[in-house]
């Protein structure tokens, strides 16, 4: 294989890059993206960066030398389609990229905001570093700042704005903070902190509309026709996987680009990696998932790179998530889908950890401001330890000393 062409300079491509340098890749590397300078990280944008705590140049996964250096050829001209015969990727100049492996890392784009008015001024999603410039200039003391929906975007980008001497007001159409992502236990936790911060929610509510006057957004009307001042509104209803390239190429599609255990797609020269990839979850017994997660993301662009420079199996890495909130770090290790008991366990003050048990089974752990507890979740799940809710809620039972038994018993 002389010649690797990926299309996305997010996380996923960026990174497929660097690691197939670093497992000693000596062919051609073609990193394709339609954002014009540097690849850069998009986590610090909802927090550090839009709070002021981090520049532009330390967003950026690498300076311009290191590409030269290690012969990373960037090309910022949108990719458009793949012409998987002639294996060529052609570009909206009409140029010709040929390939001899393709990965795709495209990721996902923001779910628009389905109310009239959301196209003025001052209403915006976040998802890459001009949103947050955007933003960034609206925000301050005294601003108006409507977010819909509660995710992790959302309640980020509350908590900077809430920092910022900005009035939050979020809505959310169900019945908690977060509640694709986290137990109950743990919302409330959140809900309350960001009422603290001075955040006020609305949930079991949206938008009917955003009012605007001159072109810029001026207010909001709810959807119990209620009215509120605005002068930003932020929105953070989920993604849309970017699969439009492969699914006009003819690749199999569901959910995202489907990919099998090693990460290729149907066709054996193009693999798939990050947001846009529906992958068989080991976790979740094989169950096709898509995750949004930039860890994930990272994990798949490193193993699609060991497996081609020969040194990659089937794709196992257990899954973990991160969201940075004022002063609270969440810390998600596992996949909870399906779980049918949580169990608290007693922690510090502003600490929580939170076991999710499925079946007998311990299948996720949710931490704040405890990464000990993280780390030694993230080293035991991967085994799938029986553990019954009855144990873990025991005055006795002590974490890290049945997982220190655990791992021992594994390791035998």
């Amino acid at each position: 294989m002389s010649a690797v062409v990926i299309i996305g300079g997010g996380q996923g491509g960026y990174l497929t890059a660097a690691s197939l340098r670093q497992y000693r890749f000596t062919g051609s590397i073609t990193l394709i993206t339609d954002e014009h300078g540097l690849p850069y990280q998009r986590p610090p944008l909802s927090k550090a960066y839009l709070l002021g705590e981090s520049d532009e140049r330390r967003l950026l996964h690498r300076q311009e030398k290191w590409y030269a250096d290690q012969d990373v050829r960037l090309v910022h001209d949108p990719a458009v389609a793949i012409d998987r015969a002639g294996h060529t990727v052609e570009l909206a100049s009409g140029a010709r990229i040929p390939y001899d492996h393709l990965v795709i890392a495209t990721g996902a784009r923001n779910r628009a905001l389905p109310v009239p008015g959301s196209d003025l001024e001052g209403v915006t999603g976040m998802r890459v570093k001009a949103d947050a410039d955007d933003l960034s200039s609206r925000l301050r003391e005294g601003t108006k700042a409507i977010v819909v929906g509660a995710g992790f975007i959302g309640l980020e980008f509350a908590s900077v704005a809430a920092a910022r001497g900005a009035d939050v007001h979020v809505f959310e159409l169900g019945d908690r903070p977060m509640a694709r992502a986290v137990s109950a236990t743990t919302a409330e936790f959140f809900r309350a902190t960001h009422e603290e911060w001075g955040v006020e929610f609305d949930f079991n509510h949206g938008l009917a509309s955003i009012d605007g006057k001159d072109g810029r957004v001026v207010g909001v009307t709810t959807d119990d026709g209620r009215t509120l001042p605005a002068d930003v509104v932020v929105y953070g209803i989920g993604v849309i996987p970017n699969t439009e390239i492969a699914e006009a190429a003819g690749l199999a599609v569901s959910n995202g680009i489907e990919v099998d255990e090693r990460l290729v797609t149907s066709d054996p020269d193009i693999s798939a990696v990050g947001d846009v990839v529906s992958f068989p979850c080991a976790q979740l017994g094989g169950a096709m998932t898509r995750l949004e997660s930039v860890q994930n993301a990272s994990d798949q662009a490193r193993a699609v790179a060991a497996r081609l420079t020969g040194d990659g199996g089937d794709y196992r890495t257990l899954p973990w998530f991160w969201s940075d909130q004022g002063h609270l770090k969440l810390q998600i290790a596992g996949v909870a889908h399906g779980y049918d008991h949580t169990v608290e366990l007693p922690a510090e003050a502003g600490q929580k950890t939170v076991l999710c048990i499925k079946d007998g089974v311990l299948v996720a752990v949710e931490t704040v401001n405890g990464p000990a507890d993280h780390m030694i979740a993230r080293r035991l799940l991967a085994e799938r330890p029986e553990l019954s809710p009855e144990e873990a809620a025991a005055e006795d039972f002590d974490f890290r000393a049945w997982a220190d038994s655990r791992v021992a018993v594994g390791a035998r």
